[in-house]
């Protein structure tokens, strides 16, 4: 069977995320003292204790790798392996990860980085985004194709789509959507325009991090969120991680690429189940598992050997 890993990104994480995991396996709190180390937090602490840290992005980026690949392991070490993988902004370093071309640390050293930058390049109350329900994309760039300093953010899945940008350009585009027939525009409570040109200083100045990670031949190919092309070109990487700070993330396009690849099992790791409902709207024909717990890893191979 073919399978597909597929990692959330931010705003899935909370508090307690991966903890039976650690209870489970000695090698799970050898990662977190791994990723304390990288990024310099103490990944326990944030991880298992009540905090506010947990959704202030520069914590929530590391954290939520973490977590991640914590549960990866424990489905590779039950030998579920995948033929391909991707994830959802934050969630693209987790799908390097799994693919080979980045080690655990460097992705939790990068991901503090990157969420720091991400957090501190635009002053705060300077940009926003907001969530368009009910509307085709096409819709959603016509009418903002005049609005300066508003673009698309993320192509979740039909009929979800978020935008980015200045805030009164966001704050411009929300009523003129709810008129062209959104079914709902909602402002999004985020620390800065995420995906938009505004961040692409951020990626200028993360670049300088990536040039000092080492990038590895990728054992299976990983889908870029800022393309939605299957990448099996180790030197593009860098620049495709450079380049996803500020483009959108072409999200509903890299399931469809995983259908015209033949993907016959998605498995979602991560916390919530984002992922699954993007992929429930999108390519519903392709079954979807979510692992967040030990006991789901039991689930994935009753599906596999069903």
């Amino acid at each position: 069977m073919k399978i597909a890993f597929a990692y959330p990104g931010q705003g899935a994480q909370k508090i307690g995320m991966a903890k039976d995991f650690v209870d489970s396996f000695d090698w799970a709190k050898d990662m977190i003292a791994e990723a304390s180390d990288a990024s310099g937090i103490d990944m326990e602490k944030l991880l298992f204790e009540e905090n506010d840290d947990i959704n202030i992005t520069e914590f929530t980026q590391p954290a939520l790798v973490t977590a991640c690949m914590i549960m990866t392991k424990a489905l590779t070490d039950a030998g579920i392996t995948p033929d391909i993988t991707g994830g959802l902004s934050l969630g693209e370093y987790c799908a390097l990860v799994a693919s080979g071309a980045m080690t655990f640390s460097d992705a939790v050293k990068l991901t503090r980085i990157r969420g720091s930058l991400m957090s501190n390049t635009v002053p705060a109350g300077e940009g926003t985004m907001a969530a368009v329900i009910g509307l085709d994309s096409e819709v959603i760039e016509n009418v903002i194709k005049d609005i300066d300093g508003c673009t698309m953010a993320n192509y979740n899945c039909p009929g979800q789509i978020v935008i980015t940008g200045k805030k009164e350009a966001v704050e411009k585009a929300m009523p003129l959507l709810s008129e062209a027939g959104a079914r709902k525009v909602v402002q999004l409570n985020v620390s800065g325009p995420f995906h938009s040109p505004m961040l692409k200083p951020a990626g200028d100045n993360l670049r300088k991090y990536l040039d000092e990670t080492t990038v590895s031949d990728l054992k299976v190919p990983y889908i870029a969120n800022c393309n939605a092309e299957i990448v099996n070109d180790t030197s593009k990487i860098r620049d495709l991680l450079q380049t996803q700070v500020s483009s959108p993330v072409m999200w509903e396009q890299s399931m469809r690429v995983m259908k015209d690849l033949g993907v016959e099992l998605i498995i979602e790791i991560g916390p919530g189940k984002t992922i699954a409902g993007f992929v429930k709207k999108t390519v519903p024909e392709i079954p979807v598992i979510n692992v967040s717990t030990v006991e789901d890893i039991d689930k994935v191979k009753e599906a596999l050997n069903g």
